[in-house]
């Protein structure tokens, strides 16, 4: 069975919290948290947080923004499965909807542009659950999912090192002694190493990931940096698109295995950014499919975004 991470998650979705949580994926006994990545220098692109130096008050210049993502699952190639997502902006270039399969999820933001409120709607549009987020300064801390029943309530911590995540951890109940961590290891701007630990009804697993990259943008760093904050996980949190992957697991003895390779054929668009993701096993089957579709905004406010 594939583990990669790109086969694991086909899109921002929600559907019941015993099996999925928006942005948390319970698969293989083990948690594995949506991807996006960070800004890249070689084409500028803001992250939409009022804090950003260049997201100042009649800044007309242009941006690419990712708008959609289509995901074609190879799980079954007789069958497979296409999902789509798509991103919807304001005229202050926020992330304002994520919309896939029919449910919705909207931002609302800070005075000072950082997000502040994440909804999550089911199909007929009432709200299934709510995240409220805490902030150390410019740092985000703390993400608490509320549900209507207390009891499916969620925690998210972050911790960080010289201003990158280095670690998040996830209860799911209200007296959580043992969460689900994530751990990441970063060659300059990139995460080289995550480590997944989680532990549920059918036993403790740790996962490890080995990544290597190419040197163009990572799409989803067109979005929002507390929103890739948010989701961490390797893809969120590196510079990068990561071009081959290796996954290992920890067996009894406390020594890893590997059980997969991953290789990732990129194709990229005029503007040097990734239009399609094909994800290879070591025996050269594709499993997963991505295409991906930009925008080009320009702000049109006259006052401080808020």
């Amino acid at each position: 069975m594939i583990l990669s991470h790109y086969f694991e998650i086909v899109g921002f979705f929600h559907v019941d919290y015993q099996t999925f949580s928006i942005f948390e994926c319970k698969k293989y006994t083990m948690k594995i948290y949506l991807f996006l990545g960070a800004l890249s220098s070689v084409l500028f692109f803001n992250s939409c947080s009022g804090n950003d130096e260049d997201d100042t008050p009649n800044n007309p210049e242009s941006q690419i923004f990712l708008s959609k993502v289509t995901t074609v699952n190879y799980t079954n190639p007789s069958n497979p499965n296409t999902s789509v997502v798509t991103f919807d902006y304001n005229s202050q270039k926020q992330l304002i909807k994520v919309l896939s399969q029919g449910r919705a999820t909207s931002f609302e933001y800070d005075i000072n542009g950082k997000l502040s409120k994440t909804n999550y709607y089911n199909t007929d549009g009432t709200i299934a659950y709510y995240t409220t987020w805490s902030y150390n300064e410019n740092q985000l801390t703390t993400i608490k999912s509320i549900y209507p029943d207390s009891n499916n309530n969620t925690t998210k911590a972050y911790t960080y090192n010289n201003g990158k995540v280095t670690s998040t951890s996830l209860c799911f109940s209200l007296n959580c002694t043992t969460p689900s961590t994530s751990s990441y290891t970063y060659i300059g701007d990139n995460v080289s190493t995550e480590i997944i630990f989680s532990d549920n009804i059918g036993g403790s697993s740790t996962i490890k990931r080995e990544f290597s990259y190419d040197n163009k943008v990572n799409p989803y760093s067109l979005t929002n940096t507390y929103f890739r904050t948010y989701l961490a996980g390797t893809q969120f949190l590196s510079q990068n698109n990561y071009t081959s992957e290796k996954i290992s697991s920890k067996d009894s003895a406390g020594n890893w295995v590997q059980i997969q390779n991953i290789t990732y054929e990129i194709q990229y668009n005029n503007a040097q950014l990734p239009s399609k993701v094909i994800g290879k096993d070591a025996n050269g089957n594709t499993f997963i499919e991505y295409n991906y579709e930009y925008i080009t905004l320009q702000k049109q406010y006259t006052s401080f975004p808020g």
